[in-house]
């Protein structure tokens, strides 16, 4: 008997290496991909898969965001993938739910498929819904506590195989180019596939201001606010660069700054 699976992540590369992974275990049967957070969980409910393998990053919604959002009675086995998430990660050990700490090798991958086996006649859908609900409340009631804790003058980064920490304090401003997003300092610019909503969610310093769809400003490098015609309003920066304050994104500058 094979055991359908749904491999979910928006990155193409990331997908690509689970679907060669997917394909060289027999046990398994590939039911389809998904790229979004939304796409899962219509995927998830119309298919009704034995296992996905589930980012928990993802550009529209967070992989926890999927699983509270389904209203299938069949929950399926959950492999969580992900970069850099260390309470979620401790959380999973908790709750004894697996994970793919990515980048993963072949044989952590071959590991976590024969431990789903194992658990795929014995889990009941009662334990599994036991077992989510018990995550959720750890990651909303504690886990995003923790995490706020966790390296709370530096912002992890990462890029390729490497995961980098930048103090909040050298983060002059962020800026959204494309499907990258630049983290600039004084000394050097950081590029990486991410998007500024999903950096916000991560950020934990109240410096750090969100005043347009493509820019974040540290408000510690802030060095006007300038009133321009027409109503519009631009910041000036330290290092002289000037940016515009979008309309929904004004109240929350002003009010941060006091003005």
């Amino acid at each position: 008997m094979k055991i359908s699976c749904l491999i979910i992540d928006d990155e193409p590369l990331a997908r690509k290496r689970l679907l060669s992974l997917v394909e060289e275990e027999n046990v398994l049967k590939l039911l389809g991909q998904c790229k979004t957070g939304k796409e899962a969980i219509l995927n998830i409910e119309e298919l009704q898969p034995d296992i996905i393998f589930l980012d928990i990053q993802m550009k529209d919604m967070n992989g926890f965001d999927v699983l509270k959002n389904l209203k299938t009675e069949k929950k399926p086995m959950v492999i969580f993938v992900t970069a850099f998430d260390a309470y979620a990660v401790k959380a999973f050990d908790a709750f004894a739910l697996d994970y793919l700490l990515k980048p993963f090798k072949k044989e952590r991958f071959q590991q976590a498929v024969a431990r789903a086996k194992q658990q795929f006649f014995k889990e009941t859908e009662n334990s599994l819904e036991d077992k989510f609900k018990k995550l959720f409340q750890y990651i909303d009631n504690e886990g995003s506590q923790k995490s706020k804790n966790i390296l709370k003058d530096k912002f992890p980064i990462k890029i390729g195989n490497t995961v980098s920490f930048i103090n909040y304090s050298d983060i002059q401003y962020i800026l959204a180019s494309g499907s990258y997003v630049e983290i600039c300092t004084a000394q050097k610019k950081h590029v990486l596939r991410d998007s500024l909503q999903n950096l916000m969610s991560k950020m934990n310093s109240n410096q750090m201001i969100r005043i347009h769809r493509s820019t974040i400003i540290n408000t510690h490098f802030l060095d006007k606010v300038i009133h321009s015609n027409f109503g519009e309003i631009d910041v000036l920066m330290k290092d002289a660069s000037l940016f515009r304050v979008s309309k929904s994104y004004r109240k929350d500058l002003l009010k941060n700054m006091g003005v």
